[in-house]
């Protein structure tokens, strides 16, 4: 890294307590096991517009060893670097190391250019968000840790979620040689395009609330777009047309293939009525269905994907996203970073949004799709690239990661409200093609019926992909399936099989149901 600077290291003892964020309840503290802590920055510059940029990287190295590197990937828009515990990989004795891609939440931040996403106003800091900072940090935690240890590590693994995993797909797609085994989990490969996803479905859900004299939606009425017994009623449209298609009724749809769009559709038209906390109109209807068939421009051309009606359609994790928890807040996510995010990140020019979240509501509604959504392959001064080749990372060729012997596990939630499924499983199409059918010799996707966005939902969300590709790289034992489990409160509910696409768990009808073996 050019200008590597330490800025701190310290010896954390057996013991040393850490806050973690509680989600929702009040934070709750781990004892870490002894380490030492490095935090470092490189890459110091100061941009045209004054802003000040630098690569900020976290690496934690534990006394007891297991001869492994993890890099941990970022979420969101990053702009904080994480805690670089991966979970629970540096109490398993991993060597961890967690970095910002290059930008910071709290110093690059101007209101009057869309927040914290300034940052996409700027073309290294772009690409170092979308690729750029990655090889080059993982780099410099490798000769730490070889430096620390005084011998190499043996095995190197990433693992991440959402951007994480989109993350995760660069280094398998642009720096094949750097990983033996990656995790990436509800991969963001597609992020611009999945940004015009937020805007179509903004358009599809404000229209419901719009007023009608003027057009204009109110930040406040996107959540009244659907009820919670309205959402719960299309959650028990899809329980009916499609929940026993895996051989058992139990609230969970595991042959997904199987629930088409006109299945649904069948169940809940007769739902619709004129008044009534469960009842759904005719507009509703057709909103979900616009959605979930994705954005298209004018000549009818897919911008996107489709989705699969998604099962966990009452739960937090959809809502949240798509038009804000129930009350208002929070609001649509789709508004509060989406917004923000294409009109920064995934738009050449950038554009400047009114400060507030309002403003991001009405850049969403305003937006035009035979208008605006080409700027994610547009490339102007002073860009010289496009956002799709700065961020996308969907190419389906993984033959130099498979030449190496690179092994790759992606777990996606049917109900994820932010990354296709559909689309992640049209790629895995595409890269067993390429692959002359033998894809699953080091690559597999795993559906997980249910779960929203990197988990939670109606859904088995419990799972160690990383044990499992850690033993596909270091004993050659691919992952037949997955064993996940539903966990409510402090107890295990039941487990399930999660499968390699295309194949889906089913019931063999003799067993216990709440166990993956009978599955």
């Amino acid at each position: 890294l050019p200008a590597l600077v330490v800025n701190d290291a310290q010896w954390r003892p057996e013991g040393t307590p850490h806050a973690v964020p509680g989600f929702g309840g009040p934070p709750q503290t781990r004892k870490l096991p002894a380490h030492c802590e490095v935090l470092a920055s490189s890459a110091e510059r100061t941009a045209a517009d004054g802003q000040r940029y630098a690569i900020h990287l976290r690496l934690r190295l534990p006394l007891a060893w297991n001869g492994r590197f993890l890099y941990q990937g970022g979420g969101g828009s990053n702009g904080v670097v994480g805690d670089a515990l991966s979970g629970s990989g540096l109490d398993q004795g991993y060597a961890v190391l967690a970095q910002d891609s290059g930008h910071d939440n709290a110093r690059n931040n101007d209101p009057q250019r869309n927040q914290e996403l300034v940052f996409g106003f700027d073309p290294q800091a772009r690409a170092d968000y979308g690729h750029a900072s990655l090889k080059p940090t993982a780099e410099a935690g490798l000769a730490w840790v070889e430096r620390f240890y005084g011998k190499a590590a043996k095995h190197r693994y990433f693992s991440g979620c959402s951007k994480g995993g989109q993350e995760g797909m660069a280094f398998a797609q642009r720096y094949p040689e750097v990983f033996d085994g990656i995790v990436a989990a509800a991969p963001g490969f597609a992020l611009p395009k999945a940004a015009l996803a937020e805007m179509w479905d903004t358009q599809q859900f404000g229209r419901l609330v719009a007023d009608p004299a003027t057009g204009r939606v109110e930040l406040g009425k996107l959540a009244t777009a659907f009820t919670g017994p309205q959402l719960k009623a299309v959650r028990a449209a899809i329980l009916e047309a499609c929940d026993a298609d895996d051989g058992l009724a139990d609230g969970i749809v595991g042959d997904l293939r199987r629930c088409t769009p006109a299945k649904v559709r069948a169940r809940l038209v007769p739902r619709t009525c004129p008044g009534g906390a469960d009842c759904l109109s005719p507009a509703q209807i057709e909103a979900l269905s616009a959605s979930l068939q994705g954005p298209r421009n004018k000549s009818g051309q897919a911008l996107y994907s489709t989705w699969f009606w998604p099962s966990g359609i009452d739960d937090a994790g959809w809502r949240i996203w798509k038009i804000g928890g129930e009350g208002g807040m929070p609001p649509a996510l789709n508004v509060l970073l989406g917004s923000r995010a294409m009109a920064s990140v995934f738009s050449t020019p950038p554009v400047a949004l009114p400060p507030g979240p309002q403003g991001g509501l009405d850049y969403a509604m305003a937006f035009d799709f035979e208008r605006d959504a080409p700027a994610i392959h547009t490339v102007a001064a002073p860009f010289t690239r496009s956002p799709w080749q700065d961020v996308g990372m969907r190419d389906p060729n993984l033959s130099a990661f498979q030449r190496r012997g690179g092994k790759l596990i992606v777990p996606h939630g049917e109900s994820d409200p932010v990354f296709s499924l559909a689309d992640t499983l049209a790629w895995f199409d595409e890269a067993n093609t390429l692959a002359k059918g033998r894809a699953a010799e080091f690559v597999r996707v795993f559906p997980v019926p249910g779960m929203a966005h990197c988990g939670g939902g109606p859904a088995t969300d419990e799972y160690d992909a990383l044990a499992a590709v850690v033993r596909w790289v270091e004993q050659g034992q691919p992952p037949a399936s997955l064993v996940a489990t539903r966990i409510e409160g402090d107890a295990p509910r039941f487990t399930r099989r999660l499968c390699p696409f295309p194949q889906s768990a089913r019931f063999d009808g003799r067993g216990d149901p709440a166990d993956a073996a009978s599955w």
